[in-house]
C-alpha cells in the first residue's frame, strides 16, 4: 500500500538501533526506502549525511516522512518549511524501538490513517490528536483514493459545525462513510453529498466528488485543457471527478496532450482506439454510449471511481542514468528518483549491483559490459510496453557510457514505439571530475578526456588525437588505460605524451574513487609506469601550467590555474 499522495514513504533512521523497527514499517510500504544516516547505520536502503537537509528535501519532493526520532527533532527541522495545512506531505515520528507513533504533519494527506495502521503493525497506539478523526472515525477532509473534496474552507466550517453537535444526512453512495460514527439524521440540516453532478457549493453542504469520470481526447482539439473544463461544464458533470484523459496512442509523444493532462492534474492514459467516442467506449464498454458536448471530445462515466491503472496504458519512460563514481552521496536525487520509480533496471552487473538495493517487484536485466546495444534495444521493448525503465551507467551516462548507445539503437529504428517513450538523459558525475576534486583541481584549465581503449575505434585515430592534445597543451584525462587485452597501450600513450611533457609534470593516479577501498596519488609523469595503473584506475596529466605542492595530511594538492602564459596581476 502507499501513502495518501501516492507517493511511497522515506523511512528515515539515524541509528543502528532503529533499523529492526524500520524494516518492520517497510512490509507496510514496500515501495518506502530506509535511509540510514552514513557512519553509524549498516544495511539501510539509502544512506545520507545530515540529517536536517535530508528531512527538508524530501519533505520539499512531497515525500512522506517517517523518521524514527524524538518528534522535537523533526518539528525543530521542519518549522522552517511549514506553509498552508493543505499543501504537506504525512510526517510521523515513531519511536527507534516502535513504543510510539506520532502524526506530526499532513492531516490533509492522509497522515492519521498512515499512523493507524503503522502503530497496529507494532502492536502499540496512535497518538491521534485530531479531533474529528477522534470523533468520527475518518477525516472528511481528506477523503480515500478515488473521491475528491470540493472545497476545504468550507469543509473546515462543515466539520466544525458537526463538532459543534449538529447532525448530518448522506446523499449519495460512499461506502467508506458508512463505516464512520457520523451522527446521521435523515432530516439534518447539514448534507453529504457524494456525485459526480456539478453543484453549487453552499456552507451547509460537504461535496465529495467520485472520481468516476473519464474524458477521450483527440489530439487536435485546440486549448484542450480548457476545452475539456467546457465540455464538463456543459454537461453539468464537476472538474472534481475527472480520473483521466484518455488518447490515441498516436500521440503518445504530443506534448499538447501531457500538457492538458498536467493542467488539469490526471493521468494520460493511451488506447489504440479513434475517434474519441469510439476510445471512450472501448474503455467503458458496460455503460450507456459516451456524452459528445463538443467535437474531439467524449465523456464516460462510471457508477464507481475508477481504476486508472486499468484503462489503457501509459506512456512508457526510459531514463538513462548515470551513478557517479560510487558513493550514495555524490548520486544526484533526480537519479534517486528514477531508481526509485523504475519497474526495470538495466547495466553491467557490476553497476546494477552499485544502484541496488532494489524492492521484490523490481525486474534486473543484468549483461556483459560488452552487449551495449543489445542492452539499449531491450531497454526500449521493456519501455514500449508502458513501463518505467531505468538503464544505468557508472560515472556519467554521456561519458564513454550507455547515453550514445541508447541514442543509437533509437536512431537506427524506425519502431513508432519506440519513438514515444519518454527518454530522459540525467547525468552523473564522472570519474574524471570526481578523481579531480580529490586531488584538488588538476583539470582546472581546458582539458581533454580520451579513451584508451582501442576495441571501438583505431589505435592510430588515438594517437593522433593525442599528438594533438598534447600539443595544445591541453591537460589530459584517461579512461580505459590499460586492461589484460590491452597491455601495451598505455606505454605506447605516455611515450607520445613525454615528447611535449616535462618528466616534473603532476600525474594524478585515482582507483575505485567514491568506492570502498579508493586510492589516490599523486606522482610525476616521470615516474609513472604502466605498473602503476589498472582498468580501475583514472589517469590524470597535467599540463606545462599544472602544479602540485604538499598539503597538511602529507599528501599533495595538485591544480591548474586558470590563467594561462605570465600570471596576471592580482
Amino acid at each position: 500500500m502507499r501513502a495518501s499522495n501516492n507517493k511511497a514513504p522515506a523511512i528515515v533512521i539515524l541509528g543502528k538501533g532503529a533499523l529492526n523497527t524500520a524494516r518492520r514499517i517497510q512490509q507496510l510500504y514496500p515501495d518506502a526506502l530506509v535511509h540510514g544516516l552514513a557512519e553509524r547505520v549498516e544495511g539501510a536502503d539509502r544512506t545520507y549525511s545530515e540529517f536536517g537537509a535530508t528531512l527538508r528535501h524530501l519533505y520539499q519532493q512531497d515525500t512522506p516522512i517517517i523518521a524514527l526520532c524524538a518528534a522535537g527533532i523533526v518539528i525543530r527541522t521542519l518549522a522552517p518549511l511549514l506553509l498552508e495545512k493543505g499543501a504537506e506531505p504525512p510526517v510521523l515520528a515513531v519511536a527507534e524501538d516502535g513504543s510510539a507513533v506520532v502524526p506530526l504533519l499532513g492531516g490533509l494527506g492522509g497522515v492519521n490513517v498512515m499512523a493507524r495502521k503503522i502503530a497496529a503493525s507494532l502492536n502499540t497506539a496512535a497518538a491521534i490528536t485530531t479531533s474529528g478523526e477522534l470523533r468520527f472515525g475518518t477525516c472528511l477532509l481528506n477523503p480515500p483514493s478515488g473521491y475528491a473534496l470540493g472545497d476545504l474552507e468550507l469543509g473546515k466550517r462543515f466539520v466544525s459545525d458537526l463538532l459543534s453537535g449538529e447532525s448530518v444526512r448522506i446523499e449519495g453512495a460512499a461506502p467508506w462513510l458508512a463505516q464512520a460514527q457520523l451522527p446521521e439524521d435523515d432530516h439534518a440540516q447539514l448534507a453529504i453529498h457524494v456525485g459526480y453532478a456539478e453543484r453549487e457549493p453552499c456552507a451547509n453542504e460537504l461535496l465529495i466528488y467520485p472520481r468516476n469520470v473519464l474524458v477521450a481526447v483527440e489530439a487536435t482539439v485546440p486549448d484542450l485543457a480548457e476545452t475539456v473544463r467546457g465540455a464538463l461544464h456543459d454537461s453539468r458533470i464537476a472538474s472534481q471527478a475527472l480520473a483521466c484523459l484518455l488518447a490515441s496512442e498516436t500521440g503518445m509523444a504530443n506534448p499538447a496532450l501531457h500538457a492538458a493532462a498536467d493542467t488539469l492534474g490526471v493521468p494520460l492514459r493511451f488506447t489504440a482506439q479513434a475517434p474519441a467516442s469510439d476510445m471512450a467506449r472501448q474503455a467503458l464498454p458496460q455503460l450507456l454510449p459516451p456524452l459528445s458536448p463538443r467535437h474531439g471530445i467524449a465523456i464516460a462515466v462510471a457508477a464507481e471511481p475508477l481504476d486508472v491503472q486499468r484503462i489503457g496504458r501509459g506512456r512508457g519512460r526510459l531514463a538513462v542514468i548515470g551513478l557517479g563514481p560510487g558513493a550514495a552521496e555524490f548520486m544526484i536525487p533526480a537519479v534517486k528518483a528514477e531508481l526509485a520509480r523504475a519497474n526495470d533496471v538495466l547495466g553491467y552487473e557490476t553497476y546494477v549491483c552499485m544502484a541496488g538495493p532494489f524492492r521484490a517487484d523490481q525486474v534486473l536485466h543484468c549483461t556483459d559490459n560488452r552487449e551495449e546495444m543489445q542492452r539499449a534495444r531491450h531497454a526500449f521493448e521493456l519501455a514500449a510496453q508502458g513501463r518505467s525503465v531505468v538503464v544505468v551507467s557508472s560515472g556519467d551516462p554521456g561519458v564513454f557510457a550507455m547515453a550514445s548507445a541508447v541514442l543509437e539503437a533509437l536512431h537506427e529504428s524506425d519502431n513508432a514505439q519506440w519513438h514515444a517513450v519518454d527518454l530522459e538523459i540525467l547525468p552523473g558525475v564522472s570519474a574524471s571530475l570526481a578523481t579531480a576534486a580529490q586531488a584538488g583541481a588538476p583539470l582546472g584549465h581546458d582539458f581533454c578526456v580520451m579513451s584508451l581503449s582501442d576495441n571501438l575505434k583505431p589505435w592510430d585515430i588515438i594517437e593522433k588525437r593525442l599528438d594533438l592534445a598534447c600539443q595544445a597543451d591541453l591537460a589530459l584525462a584517461f579512461y580505459n588505460p590499460i586492461s589484460r587485452s590491452r597491455p601495451w597501450q598505455l606505454g605506447r600513450a605516455l611515450e607520445i605524451v613525454r615528447v611535449h611533457r616535462a618528466p616534473e609534470t603532476p600525474v594524478t593516479l585515482g582507483r575505485d574513487i567514491g568506492r570502498p577501498g579508493q586510492t589516490l596519488r599523486v606522482i610525476t609523469l616521470g615516474e609513472l609506469t604502466p605498473e602503476q595503473v589498472d582498468m580501475r584506475t583514472m589517469v590524470l596529466i597535467g599540463s606545462s601550467l599544472t602544479r602540485s605542492f604538499p598539503r597538511a595530511d602529507g599528501k599533495a594538492w595538485t591544480y591548474t590555474p586558470r590563467w594561462y602564459g605570465e600570471k596576471p596581476d592580482k
